[in-house]
Formats: structure tokens, sequence, C-alpha cells
């Protein structure tokens, strides 16, 4: 099968329906959001989901669907949610339309690189940025941090998730690929979920620390649930199984297990 590009960020026009299903969807989209609310709620009392919270104002960068920033629309904050995707857009759009949360969500059509130039002076930056699962699509991973940045204030949060590449080598030792690994044959096939830069922890959390950026909390999302290879089992108590991967997630050696990495920082600029 053909490989997928690694010489061009990745637009998901044609996968849109499908990171609707099996990403989002489903137990592995609740324990995603279970590890990412419990991180939040711990560490960032300025933007909590409840219907008191104190208005911030939130971008999501490469959002797509927006599933994570819409529960934040739902708690009363203004979100931005930008995507290169106009099929993700859309799905968001029917969620936001759905939801009654027109004044609170603002939709743009553009790679995260070109938000400037769609955002006035006064608008350009957030309480908080959130930015998952983009930076393994990206030609120049490393290169998406500054960009963030540059949208996020002084003493505001950064939110990063992205796709683990321990997680996608212990798979296919498990599975006896031996040949991937042996080729570092870890790009995803075209038209696959897996993407085109999976990333070392150890490599993206050496980028963050050169940056003004204080980490405050490090976790890993599905720290075993993609290990377990028959279906039936995985469904067989997911409450169980989703109280055991909010109980291991902070936990080494199953952080560094996780499908995917959450990173949630504070710029440290006054």
């Amino acid at each position: 099968m053909a490989k997928e590009s690694s010489s061009q960020d990745r637009n998901f026009d044609d996968l849109a329906k499908r990171f609707k299903k099996n990403i989002y969807g489903g137990l592995k989209g609740d324990i995603r959001l279970a590890i990412l609310e419990r991180d939040f709620t711990d560490h960032i009392p300025a933007v909590p989901f409840g219907a008191d919270a104190r208005p911030c104002r939130v971008l999501d960068a490469g959002g797509g669907q927006g599933q994570f920033s819409l529960q934040l629309a739902k708690a009363g904050h203004q979100v931005v949610i930008c995507d290169i995707s106009a099929e993700m857009l859309k799905l968001a759009e029917e969620q936001v339309s759905a939801a009654g949360l027109q004044s609170n969500v603002t939709l743009i059509h553009c790679a995260i690189q070109d938000l400037p130039a769609q955002l006035g002076a006064q608008e350009s930056q957030f309480d908080l940025v959130i930015c998952h699962a983009v930076m393994e699509w990206m030609q120049e991973p490393r290169e998406l941090l500054p960009y963030l940045l540059q949208h996020l204030k002084p003493q505001g949060y950064l939110s990063l998730t992205f796709y683990n590449l321990h997680s996608l080598i212990y798979k296919n030792l498990l599975r006896t690929n031996f040949k991937k690994i042996i080729n570092q044959d870890f790009g995803g096939a075209k038209g696959s979920l897996t993407p085109i830069n999976p990333l070392d922890p150890h490599v993206v959390m050496g980028w963050i620390d050169e940056l003004p950026l204080n980490v405050l909390v490090h976790s890993g999302i599905r720290v075993f649930h993609d290990y377990i290879f028959n279906e039936e089992h995985r469904a067989r108590e997911p409450e169980q199984l989703l109280e055991m991967e909010l109980r291991f997630s902070r936990e080494e050696p199953y952080r560094s297990l996780g499908r995917y990495i959450h990173v949630l920082a504070k710029h440290v600029k006054q």
C-alpha cells in the first residue's frame, strides 16, 4: 500500500468521518476526554468546565471537529477553532448549530501558520491554546510550537497532545511485525489514521524545555486499551477500563506506552 507523504502537512478532508467514528467516538473517545478533563481540572482552575466558569478565550489550533473545545464553549468560554480541512470544520459547524453555540464559537478555515492573517492584532492572543493530534501530521513538527506560543498570553496555558512513537513500536512488537521496526517504517499508509511523523516524547519534551513554558502535567492517553487485541475483552467492563486508564496514565512505565501523550504547560513570561 502506498505510504502517506511526509513532505507536506496532512489535510483530513478525505478522512473526517472516519476520525469522528474511530478516534473521537466510542470508548477511545471517552478515555481521551476523561484524561484531558482530569488534567485540566487538576491544573487550570481558571478554565473550569462547569456553568460558573469565568469566560476565557480559547484557541483550538488544528481543532478539526472541536470535540474537546466545544465542551469548553458549552461552559461559557469563547472558542476559536481553526483547521485546514473544510470537511472537519463542517462537522464542527453541525455540532455548534445543534448545541446552539454560535455566539461562543468562531470557525476559521486556514492552516495554523496562516492564522495571524485571519485574526486582528487585538484578537490574536488567548488564555488557552489547544493543539491536539496535529504535530505528528506535520512535515516539520518542531516548527509548530513557536506558532502556538505566539498566540498564548503571558501566564496562559498550552494543551498539546501528540502520537507516541513508543506505543507504535510496542504494538508492532506484540504483533511480531519486526520488519517494520528493523526498517524504521513507522509512517502510516495512504488513507491510514496512523500519522506521517509519530513522535518520541523525549524529543518533544526537549523542544518544550527550550521555550518559556513550565510543564504542569504529562499524561498518557490509552496506556493499555490499544494493546487489548480482543475487542470483546475491550468492551467487557468499560467503566473499570476507564478507571484503570485514569489510574495509570501518569505512572511510569505505563504513561510512556500511551497511544497519545498529553502535555499541559503554562507560559512563564510576565
